[in-house]
């Protein structure tokens, strides 16, 4: 084993679980793949038979067998992240959890303190931070080419089924999942607050327009930020007949950058009122084809974390700053409930003030 690798093991081998076991594994990023889990043994058995390693279903047995095991990277349903992180954080090592970070800002702040208490670092999935578009388009931000920002937005019109969502017990329900907001927009959420800044209040609608759940396929918001631009958000799942896109645009006082595909993966324009040489060839070099939905991301997301942890540097995306994500879904769906949308009473996500800066 090199020492210079830190070494994971995977915790859930479900939809979204290949993104990360082909890239821990794949010998591109500073990381080695020594176990997985899942309570799905036929699931764990498959992984662990493809990428050639040990499979358990139980993971105090895979911890306890696998003593070398530096960090978890955990891909289960998101209702039971904040359980298994804090279950696991007693053992001292780094833990990844795939987005979103659970579903109430309490869970997030044990999550958090388990891990301090714990001596390991948590880490959260955002993988769309790593897109050269949206690279790019920060650089930009960071080196004050918008100028005075005034609005930005992001659309999430993305295609999915009611058999995706009877594909397994968890998806659509408020207990384990959230609607199209927080699962599957909320990376793009995270996009908008990352370039725009603190958010100081929020006005949001959702509806359950197609699909027969419990929660959102449908959402709209409007978002006011610290700063005085405002944001809107747009996400649905009922895109008929496939997905459209999943988008981000800035518009500042010294330029505007609108970033399409389906998974933040487009440059469709890039104008600013001072040009530089290397905007000329923007649109190929920033530009990239993905295979799906969850783009080409966990990869340089994987790789930020481990030099993180092997060097001792800061995560681009790390506990608090993950937290700030649930902070706006929460406050967004308080929103709706009091504009009278159709919201079940129970929802998990319900903590949050709303016009507080987030």
């Amino acid at each position: 084993m090199d020492p210079r690798k830190v070494k994971f093991a995977l915790i859930g081998c479900g939809r979204v679980s290949e993104n990360h076991l082909s890239n821990l594994s794949g010998g591109k990023i500073p990381t080695e793949l020594l176990a997985v889990c899942d309570v799905d043994a036929a699931l764990a058995k498959a992984k662990g038979e493809k990428y050639q390693v040990p499979w358990f279903t139980d993971y105090h047995q895979m911890v306890k067998a696998t003593p070398a095991i530096e960090a978890f990277s955990i891909a289960t349903p998101t209702g039971y992240h904040a359980k298994h992180v804090i279950d696991l954080a007693r053992y001292g090592k780094h833990i990844v959890v795939e987005k979103p970070m659970a579903l109430r800002v309490e869970d997030c702040d044990a999550m958090i303190a388990a891990c301090k208490q714990g001596g390991g670092r948590l880490f959260i999935v955002k993988q769309n931070r790593f897109n050269p578009a949206v690279v790019a388009a920060r650089q930009a931000l960071e080196a004050g080419r918008f100028g005075k920002l005034v609005m930005g937005s992001v659309r999430v019109r993305w295609c999915r089924t009611q058999e995706y969502y009877e594909s397994d017990n968890w998806h659509g329900t408020w207990a384990m999942d959230g609607g199209v907001m927080s699962q599957q927009a909320s990376h793009h959420l995270d996009l908008l607050q990352w370039f725009l800044g603190p958010i100081e209040s929020v006005q949001c609608q959702t509806a359950t327009r197609l699909m027969e759940i419990e929660v959102e396929d449908t959402a709209l918001a409007m978002i006011r930020f610290a700063s005085g631009a405002l944001g809107a958000y747009e996400s649905t799942v009922a895109a008929r007949p496939e997905s459209l896109e999943g988008s981000l645009s800035i518009l500042g006082e010294t330029g505007s950058v609108v970033i399409g595909g389906q998974a933040v993966n487009k440059m469709q324009y890039w104008q600013f009122s001072k040009p530089l040489p290397e905007d000329a060839d923007i649109f190929a070099r920033a530009s990239e084809d993905v295979p799906t939905c969850y783009g080409r991301g966990h990869g340089p997301y994987l790789a930020n974390v481990a030099n993180a942890i092997l060097n001792n540097t800061p995560g681009l995306v790390e506990g608090p700053e993950g937290k700030k994500n649930i902070q706006i879904l929460t406050a967004l769906y308080e929103s709706a409930a009091s504009a009278g949308a159709a919201l079940k009473p129970g929802c998990a996500i319900k903590n949050s003030k709303l016009g507080q800066t987030i």
